[in-house]
């Protein structure tokens, strides 16, 4: 196991309690590289051989660097995603019980397991608007502390518990804040003194819960790390470190890490935005190229699509395909499936497999049971903006879309070396369904 590597992932997710946390990380390590950031509203000016990265609504962020011989270039780019299924609090979030509690009015984000954020310790982290002398500005809040809890009825009162729940969200998923009544406002108190700021100049809050289990290593062999939002912070993370450690100066390489995967990427900075196009077009011109330039360089351009994928369950092996099923640390997962779900075809399979030869990685294949209808990603929704060859790749996990989830040691270290190689290489493009990687 590298210890280093996992002590880092650990680090980072525990960090990025919300997507606007993950992408304020991504963008401090970025800056530590000495990579500059650049604005949408503003013109761009840029440098081959510099590293370039922007935000949108501070939870999706493009990073980029040019190489210094971009004669016949193409974009290489992966892209995952910083969001994880949660809750939300609504806006007027507290609610009084008999006057002996207050607990929290939520709404559900995304397709979490209900059961798993019980009895654990919870708190809020988000984003806050703030008013100023200068005009309304953005802060990040985590109230860094074990402050709620949605506690389960006991058995004694629900003997059919363990026949199967039907939880509502609306009922079930309430967490509590505090033994006593507290008067509406109470969350916007906290967070206005976490922040040191006037509660009457708090002008908007995006706010969700998180889980505050730390990060474990854990089996016989210390071969599995469990954490919260692994779907999809591990990839993020691994994809981000290869980025880092590549380099090719015939290619424009490309990080990209989108929110609201979990909810269809509908967003204006998700996947299915104008996003990843407009970066891409505006790195091409600010390059002094012009579309002629651009529809060749997107033409042999190549997408790693990073999202988790499901490992066979030791006490479910049926719900796996029989042949097409995946291990924890034994490699990276490469995603296909028959309805395009998932951009892997032949032609992208045949470039990942020889990323993963070059850097001695080993590959894995997943497909979902053809009467079971399986989950999809944000390859596809990005390529509705911006066509390219593209492969769905993952790592495999347990328990997908649980409060906390499992994965192998091994395979962060294995997508980071993967995803180095790829930056590394150049993929040109001979004709269509034909490429030379060097």
């Amino acid at each position: 196991m590298d210890r280093k590597t996992i002590s880092e992932l650990a680090s980072f997710i525990k960090g990025a309690p919300t997507a606007f946390h993950a992408v304020e990380k991504m963008s401090g390590i970025l800056k530590e590289e000495g990579f500059e950031e650049l604005e949408e509203c503003k013109k761009w000016e840029l440098k081959p051989g510099k590293g370039y990265y922007v935000t949108r609504n501070h939870s999706s962020i493009i990073a980029f660097k040019a190489g210094d011989e971009l004669k016949d270039y193409s974009f290489h780019v992966t892209a995952s995603h910083s969001d994880s299924p949660g809750f939300k609090l609504k806006e007027n979030a507290e609610l009084e019980i008999k006057k002996k509690y207050t607990v929290l009015n939520t709404e559900g984000y995304g397709g979490m397991i209900c059961s798993t954020w019980f009895d654990r310790p919870l708190s809020v982290a988000g984003r806050v608007l703030i008013r100023t002398a200068e005009g309304v500005s953005t802060r990040l809040v985590d109230l860094d502390r074990d402050l709620l809890m949605i506690p389960s009825l006991a058995i004694h009162m629900n003997r059919a518990v363990n026949d199967g729940q039907k939880l509502n969200k609306q009922v079930d998923m309430r967490p509590v804040l505090s033994g006593s009544e507290k008067a509406p406002g109470a969350v916007r108190r906290l967070v206005a003194k976490e922040l040191g700021a006037a509660e009457e100049d708090i002008y908007g809050m995006d706010l969700f819960l998180y889980n505050r289990m730390a990060p474990a290593v854990w089996g016989s062999d210390d071969e599995f790390f469990s954490c919260p939002q692994l779907d999809d912070l591990e990839c993020a993370f691994a994809s981000m470190k290869g980025f880092l450690a590549g380099h090719n100066k015939k290619n424009v390489n490309v990080f990209a890490c989108f929110d609201n995967e979990e909810v269809g990427s509908g967003t204006k900075q998700g996947a299915g935005s104008t996003f990843l196009y407009d970066v891409l077009w505006r790195i091409n011109r600010a390059l002094g190229k012009d579309d002629e330039d651009f529809y060749r360089a997107a033409a042999g351009s190549f997408m790693l699509s990073c999202d988790n994928a499901h490992a066979v369950h030791p006490n479910y092996r049926e719900k796996t395909d029989a042949t097409n099923c995946v291990y924890m640390n034994e490699g990276i997962v490469v995603k296909s499936h028959a309805g395009q779900k998932y951009t892997s075809d032949a032609v992208s399979i045949a470039v990942m497999k020889t990323i993963c030869e070059k850097a001695d990685v080993p590959v894995q294949f997943f497909a979902n049971r053809s009467d079971e209808a399986g989950g999809s990603t944000l390859g596809n929704i990005a390529m509705a903006q911006v066509s390219m060859n593209a492969v769905d790749i993952g790592l495999p996990q347990l328990a997908m879309h649980s409060a906390y989830e499992t994965c192998g040691v091994k395979d962060v270290s294995y997508l980071i070396r993967a995803a180095e190689t790829f930056y590394n290489s150049h993929i040109s493009a001979a004709g269509d369904g034909t490429f030379h990687i060097e």
